[in-house]
């Protein structure tokens, strides 16, 4: 049962970064669209401006991209994680707060109908989280919150 979840919350993670990398590489093509040579008219200077905003965006999305290939990366790597009763990089964690997959930031994810929140392992509640175990306690926005189960 936990395996399953662990599996749909990696699926879930992996499926939030090609959604993405599919949305920039769709925007970066209708840039490349956009930039192809047009013919000029006698507004030169507005269409050379606008060419350098279009390439200026394009580059922002191409850095965006490369950011989520590397988090395509990190997440390919979630599943490899051996199990462990200390909570690190791959771990489900329940707590009496909210649950947690300590993986990419991926937001909210729902596996066999439970809601969990897929949080980068640099993120502030990975940190409180990383290195402690089931009925350890951590503090997140000035709450004290107990760990349940790590899986």
């Amino acid at each position: 049962m936990e395996k399953n979840i662990k599996e749909e919350l990696v699926a879930a993670c992996v499926g939030y970064v090609e959604a993405r990398i599919a949305r920039f590489n769709h925007t970066m093509r209708e840039l490349e669209e956009a930039l192809k040579p047009e013919s000029r008219s006698c507004m030169g200077d507005k269409y050379e401006t606008s060419r350098a905003l279009l390439h200026l965006e394009f580059e922002k999305i191409s850095g965006q991209v490369e950011q989520f290939n590397n988090l395509r990366k990190t997440a390919s790597l979630i599943g490899s994680q051996p199990p462990s009763e200390t909570i690190g990089f791959g771990s489900m964690v329940r707590t009496t707060a909210a649950n947690y997959f300590i993986s990419i930031p991926a937001g909210e994810i729902e596996a066999e109908a439970e809601k969990f929140y897929a949080v980068g392992i640099n993120s502030p509640v990975a940190q409180e989280l990383i290195g402690k175990k089931a009925g350890e306690e951590f503090v997140i926005n000035g709450t004290s919150v107990k760990i349940t189960e790590v899986g």
